[in-house]
């Protein structure tokens, strides 16, 4: 069976070729999986954070997203191997099914806004609204507003934002993914705080970790069947039936 996402045929073969292109061997070993969401409106950077993050790349002309997609980085968070894998969700009205079908599960969200674009700030309390209808109650979130490099625009005060932050109870930075700024450290900073609650609830409870912790070795095939039966519930026009 082939799955066409964002244009393209999924099989194991491409998945292993996305995971190798990140910089990882398909066989690393890590302690825990973390994922994390990339949501808010189109246009405000996702992408390009995403590429920063996990390959250290900007792409000037980078086009909206299609549907989701997703890149992963292993790194060393608090003396343990963390591999995070991010979510990047199309910010457009017509995909906001798909945007809430991959909430479940993850541990955090970035919700990011334009510096330059207050519209996409104003549109923030929408969006933390319907993570919070989807999205598991504990979920970590940070606020972001990006392009600060676009000094001359900014049209979204960094007080308001803090302001905003500390209201909802959110952490804040503002970055910038075509300079590189804080990109870094928003990641770094959401992962160390996922850990940091994983932590205290293995240290005080018996239960086993939730499906979202996951210990051992990457699994595309797991990844495959997720996404084969998510697109066969919510796009069965887009699964195609044939030879690898």
């Amino acid at each position: 069976m082939k799955i066409r996402v964002n244009h393209e045929y999924l099989d194991e073969e491409l998945l292993r070729t996305t995971e190798i292109s990140n910089g990882e061997r398909p066989d690393e070993e890590y302690d825990y999986l973390f994922k994390v969401v990339l949501i808010g409106d189109s246009g405000v950077g996702k992408s390009n954070l995403l590429s920063r993050f996990t390959r250290n790349e900007f792409c000037l002309e980078s086009k909206s997203t299609i549907g989701v997609e997703f890149a992963t980085r292993t790194l060393q968070v608090e003396g343990r191997t963390v591999k995070a894998q991010i979510w990047d969700t199309a910010g457009q009205e017509r995909y906001r099914a798909i945007t809430s079908a991959y909430y479940r599960g993850a541990l955090g969200a970035l919700l990011v806004y334009d510096v330059t674009k207050p519209t996409t700030f104003e549109n923030v309390s929408r969006w933390l609204k319907e993570l919070r209808d989807h999205a598991d109650s504990n979920i970590m979130i940070m606020l972001i507003g990006n392009k600060t490099d676009l000094k001359h625009l900014r049209a979204v005060a960094t007080e308001d934002s803090q302001s905003f932050a500390e209201k909802e109870r959110l952490s804040f930075i503002e970055t910038s993914a075509l300079e590189a700024t804080n990109v870094e450290k928003a990641f770094q900073t959401i992962l160390s705080e996922i850990y940091r609650i994983i932590s205290k609830k293995s240290l005080s409870s018996d239960e086993p970790a939730t499906a979202s912790i996951k210990k051992g070795r990457p699994s595309t095939s797991e990844l495959r069947r997720s996404t084969r039966k998510w697109l066969a519930a919510h796009h069965p026009e887009h699964i195609f039936f044939g030879r690898f």
